[in-house]
């Protein structure tokens, strides 16, 4: 795989005497989002074309993937930017139509500089059998402590778990709600579809992904076992 330099082909959707942002910073965002998707796609995480990932360039752009890209294969033209309002910026590719929910996190969270969105089995069958729910439970497992912000296992940590729908604004609205009344937020799933969670850099998010993946892999365990 090629790594993404200036002198790459992403830059060849970018005008340099116009652009507002930094072309070294989006470089090494775009190395590390294509990092991302080899380990995660390696993993199972990113079946097909499905999951979006995005970097923080500064305060009013951000890298993304491309839609409909193969995650675990990224290269240079797979990676573009957008705006915090998440229109395209110097290029005329297309982000994924769940850029809103990247870009939401950017707003709410000015320390958060990476989003990662997988579709993995487990994710996926979790958000179904959770949906009626509303909301994962996870309580009293050590890898909580992988989670930023918890330092013990004894606590609980809700992963909300939203309908899914077609009307973007509908579904932010939706994560607006839950974070308007207060209640910590780490990640959440969407019904039949996968996980949105984050972090300061694009190992936290990684970290978080990963844990989160265990996590509700032992809840389905559990709830197997019980049954």
């Amino acid at each position: 795989m090629r790594s993404i330099r200036p002198t790459a082909s992403i830059f060849q959707y970018v005008r340099f005497a116009n652009v507002s942002y930094s072309p070294d910073r989006l470089a090494a965002c775009a190395q590390a989002i294509a990092a991302a998707g080899r380990k995660l796609g390696a993993q199972g995480l990113t079946p097909a074309t499905s999951s979006n990932f995005s970097m923080r360039i500064d305060a009013g752009h951000a890298a993304i993937t491309v839609s409909g890209r193969d995650k675990g294969a990224l290269v240079d033209e797979d990676i573009m930017v957008i705006d915090m309002d998440g229109a395209p910026v110097d290029t005329t590719a297309q982000p994924s139509a769940e850029t809103l929910l990247h870009t939401q996190i950017y707003r709410r969270y000015p320390e958060v500089n990476a989003v990662l969105h997988t579709h993995s089995r487990i994710q996926t069958v979790a958000s179904r059998l959770f949906a009626e729910d509303g909301v994962v439970r996870l309580e009293d497992y050590e890898l909580l402590k992988a989670i930023s912000g918890h330092t013990t296992h004894d606590t609980h940590l809700d992963v909300p778990v939203f309908p899914n729908t077609q009307d973007m604004p509908e579904l932010v609205a939706r994560v607006e709600a839950w974070i308007q009344a207060d209640k910590p937020l780490y990640g959440y799933l969407i019904d039949g579809h996968g996980i949105y969670t984050w972090g300061r850099d694009m190992v936290e998010a990684e970290r978080h992904i990963e844990a989160f993946e265990f996590l509700l892999g032992c809840e389905l365990d559990m709830r197997r076992l019980r049954s």
